[in-house]
């Protein structure tokens, strides 16, 4: 009979276990929160030892830093998809992607909430801070095309305005939304879901589409 003592085989390949690890820590997140994660719990729902966290991302801040590198960059792709819907209408761009970055925070709640929390997460790792320069950068595109500067220019004061101001918006709503703050408001005034209806309004009311 095994000794239920000794420390689970290492099963996985390199790769995997390090897909294995940020998934089971992705897992604790969403059920207990970032003040609810610890290393160990990691290694056990991924069924390795409680040494192998640590031997492939130094601390628990290393592997928060792995599911925050992957929110940054399906958020840039969530952003991508919503300018791509508003078509060529540069408003549109930009309401589209302040729509996909709550589709985002939806689909991705435990991303969403630790990808700003500068208490756990190591920023000093430079994938992570070039992958939150790339999600940044697509705002700022949006902006630079809905304020008529050419790609690339830097923000003038206007620019750098509807930046913060579309930013701020976005990421309140979304954590207001998540929180359960909004819950049942559009049904009790008859406009539906706040996010199929009071979202948009606000959006278009901030930039209004061309015509």
């Amino acid at each position: 009979m095994p000794d239920e003592t000794t420390e689970p085989r290492e099963r996985y390949h390199h790769g995997d276990l390090q897909r294995a690890l940020v998934e089971a820590a992705e897992a604790i997140l969403t059920e207990r929160g970032v003040e609810g994660f610890t290393l160990r719990e990691a290694a056990r729902r991924a069924g390795v030892s409680a040494a192998a966290p640590a031997h492939h991302f130094g601390s628990a801040a290393g592997l928060l830093t792995e599911v925050a590198l992957l929110g940054f960059e399906t958020l840039t792709r969530f952003l991508r998809e919503g300018a791509a819907q508003g078509g060529t209408d540069p408003a549109a761009r930009l309401s589209g992607q302040g729509a996909g970055y709550v589709r985002f925070a939806r689909a991705h709640p435990a991303r969403f909430l630790l990808m700003f929390r500068k208490d756990r997460l190591n920023w000093e790792d430079s994938r992570l801070r070039a992958a939150g320069q790339a999600a940044f950068a697509e705002l700022e595109d949006a902006v630079r095309a809905y304020r008529g500067i050419a790609g690339g220019q830097p923000l003038d004061r206007a620019a750098l305005a509807t930046v913060v101001a579309a930013w701020s918006m976005v990421h309140g709503f979304a954590h207001l939304a998540l929180d359960g703050k909004l819950d049942g408001i559009g049904e009790a005034h008859g406009a539906g879901p706040v996010d199929d209806a009071i979202l948009p309004e606000i959006l278009a009311g901030l930039w209004p589409p061309s015509g």
